[in-house]
């Protein structure tokens, strides 16, 4: 679908997409496709150079039918994360209006043809939908990209925008349809189609494991749980780094129980599995040279007359013992085993993505993903790739005085819910407790896992947020 190619004006297109600020020299080769007359179309409003406004303008010679204009003010503004949003627009422009054969005049951006790959395979996804009259496909377009580009590089830009619509769909995907079986299932055939090694612990498996925090949330339900277990092996026989994501397929509250509209959206509780899977989608392309363990603990939170329920105790797989206070709170019980297993091949840093609290909507919006971490320069790490991809991030305090309240309880060595204020927090250092001196990142992604519109990057719902980031973050990995 990509091309490589220089820049050459006389060559053949549909449509070439150039970038042109407000105080641009115009180029030669440009200027001879409109007979001098570019200068003039700017002046006429016919080119805008306004920031982000696209105008496409029929050619009057040469062998390009049309040039589609992305103004770039006074490129003072020609950020990566202005230049990604501009490339998205153009996405879908390309895929509204059909074209079919565009080049990208990257050198007009200074851009590269990696964040351009990156952002067309984001921009222009679309969430399946389960309707019976399917609608019509989208035309097949090739992309050329012109300058001095490195086709690998565009490769990788192209995986992670595809690894983030992995997420994406998934995380759309009804309860009903994707349950913790179907998800393995889905891991199972990406990991077979990449050649990486997988495993999926069964229910038997975990009872053996003394599992009793995920199979306490699992116990409601009908549907048996699964442990889904990916390797990507970059870096022969170091210790990998573990990316453990909460698989929660539909998150009723237990019998502390969501209110109605609270409950409705519920099929999204499994954002951070979805991360981890879509994670995985990429590294089959980008291979960066460290060796990956994705941890995926799937089941749904059900109420049944087996559920677990509100002052049971129960006992993780590291043998601390639990008093349930939240069935709502279920999340963090399930990494707490999966964190546990993660642990068993020795990582040298575990992160969790988890759609774990509402308290992260309340403290810091849907912009901003929350992260706790109890290795600074691992957090360093995180927040430089983040601002490579702009996915934010912003490091929560992790204090002895929420570490206590998880630790107080009159029968067992943990609660799973102090309280209200500051249950971000208490969500993160109850898993923080289960990670013991290992490098540890916690990334709490309800506020960011999905979207209330849609933006020049994607559509309303899903995001796939953190696929891009820890994308980047493994490949400069040099601890």
């Amino acid at each position: 679908m990509y091309q490589v190619k220089d820049l050459d004006w006389t060559d053949s297109y549909d449509t070439i997409v150039v970038g042109i600020g407000a105080a641009d020299t115009i180029d030669e080769g440009l200027d001879a496709l409109y007979n001098g007359r570019v200068k003039s179309l700017i002046q006429s409003a016919d080119i805008s150079t306004k920031t982000g406004e696209l105008s496409i303008v029929p050619t009057f010679e040469g062998t390009v039918k049309r040039i589609l204009f992305v103004g770039l003010g006074q490129r003072n503004e020609n950020t990566t994360e202005n230049v990604r949003n501009w490339f998205g627009k153009v996405a879908k422009e390309i895929k509204a209006r059909a074209f079919t054969d565009v080049a990208i005049a990257l050198e007009t951006f200074e851009s590269n043809g990696a964040l351009f790959a990156e952002a067309y395979e984001m921009a222009t996804y679309e969430h399946p939908t389960y309707k019976s009259a399917p609608k019509d496909s989208a035309a097949e377009v090739t992309i050329t990209l012109l300058g001095n580009v490195d086709q690998t590089e565009v490769e990788k830009g192209a995986a992670r925008g595809r690894g983030v619509n992995v997420a994406r769909k998934l995380t759309m995907m009804p309860a009903n349809i994707l349950t913790a079986e179907a998800l393995a299932d889905y891991a199972v055939e990406l990991a077979e189609r990449h050649g990486f090694n997988h495993r999926i612990v069964e229910k038997e498996e975990m009872e053996g494991l003394g599992m009793g925090a995920l199979l306490a949330v699992n116990q409601g339900s009908k549907l048996p749980p699964k442990l889904i277990v990916l390797e990507y092996n970059g870096a022969g026989e170091e210790a990998p780094i573990a990316v453990v994501g909460k698989g929660v397929t539909f998150d009723t509250g237990g019998y502390s129980i969501k209110p109605k509209d609270g409950i409705v959206g519920m099929k999204g509780d499994m954002g951070g599995a979805a991360t981890v899977i879509g994670l995985f989608e990429t590294l089959a392309t980008t291979k960066p040279a460290v060796n990956v363990l994705g941890v995926i603990p799937a089941t749904d939170n059900m109420i049944s007359g087996d559920a677990f329920k509100p002052d049971d105790v129960i006992t993780a797989m590291n043998g601390k013992t639990i008093e349930v206070l939240n069935t709502d709170a279920e999340g963090r019980l399930v990494l707490a085993d999966a964190v546990t297993f993660a642990k068993t091949y020795d990582p040298q840093a575990i992160i969790d993505v988890a759609t774990l609290t509402g308290g992260v909507l309340v403290a810091l919006g849907t912009d901003v993903t929350g992260c706790l971490t109890n290795d600074d320069a691992l957090y360093g790490a995180l927040e430089e790739a983040s601002r490579e991809t702009n996915e934010l991030v912003w490091q929560m305090p992790y204090f002895d005085v929420f570490i206590n309240k998880v630790r107080k309880s009159e029968v067992a060595d943990l609660n799973n819910s102090p309280g209200r204020f500051g249950h971000m927090i208490f969500g993160g250092a109850f898993v923080g407790e289960f990670v013991g001196d290992t490098p540890w990142l916690h990334l709490d992604i309800a506020g960011t896992s999905e979207r209330p519109a849609a933006n020049e990057l994607g559509p309303k719902g899903p995001t796939g947020v953190m696929v891009r980031t820890l994308s980047t973050l493994l490949d400069g990995w040099n601890r």
